[in-house]
């Protein structure tokens, strides 16, 4: 229960609406979780997210970066793992070394690259798939500027 709530507060972040605890307290017990704000300030703090003002100098939470939470495991195993992608349509088939599709596809997630909705993984191929609008050509590319260290 813990992952799927602070997957909650990461998609509401996201979608920069969350300005303090009290509104994400209120938005997670909308969507059935019972929480106090000490639980939230405990989750943020996991997390790694912190308020911060954005361009137009609002106060509210931030991702850690531009692209979304945290790409660290993305630039250490894209180098290791990650051979090709190839985008079709609002899909980039990635290819990886045997074994590495799951953990590189994890990393994806993690990222929260913006664009990309989700990932499916098997044992050498991951379906990356693009949010609507998206060109998933660009997606492909930047996964990888990861895979060569050039991001």
């Amino acid at each position: 229960m813990k992952r799927q709530r602070q997957e909650v507060i990461q998609k509401a972040i996201r979608s920069g609406t969350v300005k303090n605890q009290q509104e994400l307290v209120q938005l997670l017990s909308r969507e059935g979780f019972k929480v106090s704000q000490t639980t939230v300030s405990r989750d943020l703090r996991e997390l790694g997210l912190a308020r911060a003002r954005d361009a137009g100098g609002e106060l509210g939470y931030r991702l850690k970066d531009a692209e979304g939470a945290d790409d660290r495991e993305l630039v250490r195993r894209a180098p290791l793992a990650l051979l090709s992608t190839v985008a079709t349509g609002n899909l980039v088939v990635v290819k990886t070394s045997p074994g590495n599709a799951q953990g590189l596809a994890w990393a994806i997630d993690a990222a929260a690259m913006k664009g990309v909705a989700g990932t499916v993984a098997g044992d050498d191929t991951i379906l990356v798939v693009c949010s609507a609008g998206t060109d998933s050509s660009k997606i492909g590319k930047k996964l990888m500027q990861y895979a060569l260290d050039k991001r």
